[in-house]
């Protein structure tokens, strides 16, 4: 793109200060004022990603004026593990909206997820156009619903998992670590730190422990409708099986993500929202089935 020039005057420009505790503050106010979304909790859930690189104008207060940051987040794309970066965060108050400040931070991003090598970008937005002319295009994404399959007997029943309770965190943690892809066709490799932010700003996000298959579930209930949103696990469990272990027996499921692991097959449709996925990369990728990331993964 070419090169136009910002009005930064009264801002001073930082990056890498997640280990500034007043700076990661600012970023917390930014995004609540902005968004309504608090990130806050992620300190004690074990803090932000650690590949976090987060670039920012700071007003003389140390009020953040602008920010956009990225983070390594490898994905399973057709089989194939994708060394991505993601991009999220991004905004700007309105006080210095119209200066520029945005456009200067995506240059800045894009030039460092280039110094890192990085073969493949992905963000959510939507505003679509404000990130085409950056090489970004739209992936389709979709989820799948249909019957759901009659509960397979299992094991020692599934066991509620809260997050905020230590031990609980530590098993939840545990299994981010050594997950395999929820999906072949699009899934993340590894995420932490978003799947634990995610249990926060959704609190309809029940958590259930297959202790025996070390499996963590992410999911909702409506009425005679099973939503699965992720599965965390070494090995990833059939469908029947993790109803069975709920002790459910729905009529309708409904799996956001592409269910190519889980021994079941539903009706493709477009989720709702105004958000789109957008991806970067040298060359044009097209998803092999239909499918979409975990809501778990959300950034």
């Amino acid at each position: 793109m070419t090169s136009k020039s910002i009005d930064h005057s009264g801002l001073t420009f930082r990056r890498d200060y997640f280990g500034d505790l007043t700076a990661w503050q600012a970023l917390v106010d930014l995004l609540k004022d902005t968004f309504d979304i608090d990130i806050g909790p992620l300190q004690q859930m074990g803090g932000p990603d650690p590949s976090s690189m987060p670039f920012g104008w700071f007003a003389a207060d140390g009020q953040l004026a602008a920010n956009l940051s990225a983070f390594a987040m490898p994905l399973m794309v057709n089989g194939r593990t994708v060394n991505a970066a993601a991009f999220q965060s991004g905004a700007v108050r309105p006080a210095w909206r119209g200066r520029g400040l945005y456009r200067d931070l995506t240059q800045k991003a894009l030039a460092w997820c280039e110094e890192k090598g990085f073969e493949a970008i992905v963000l959510y937005t939507d505003k679509p156009a404000l990130y085409e002319p950056y090489g970004f295009h739209a992936l389709p994404m979709h989820a799948y619903s249909g019957p759901a399959p009659a509960p397979a007997a299992s094991g020692r029943p599934a066991r509620t998992l809260d997050p905020s309770r230590p031990a609980d965190l530590s098993v939840l943690q545990a299994a981010l670590k050594r997950r395999m892809p929820v999906s072949e066709t699009l899934a993340v490799v590894e995420s932490t730190a978003m799947f634990l932010i995610n249990t926060r700003l959704d609190p309809s996000v029940r958590l259930s422990f297959i202790e025996d298959r070390q499996t963590v579930i992410a999911w909702k209930a409506d009425g005679d409708r099973f939503m699965l949103l992720d599965v965390v696990a070494q090995q990833i469990a059939a469908l029947a099986e993790i109803i069975g272990s709920l002790g459910l027996r729905p009529a309708m499921a409904e799996v956001l993500f592409c269910p190519d692991r889980l021994g079941w097959e539903g009706e493709t449709r477009a989720p709702g929202g105004g958000t789109c996925f957008m991806f970067r990369a040298s060359d044009e990728i097209a998803l092999e089935a239909p499918a979409m990331l975990s809501p778990m993964a959300d950034f």
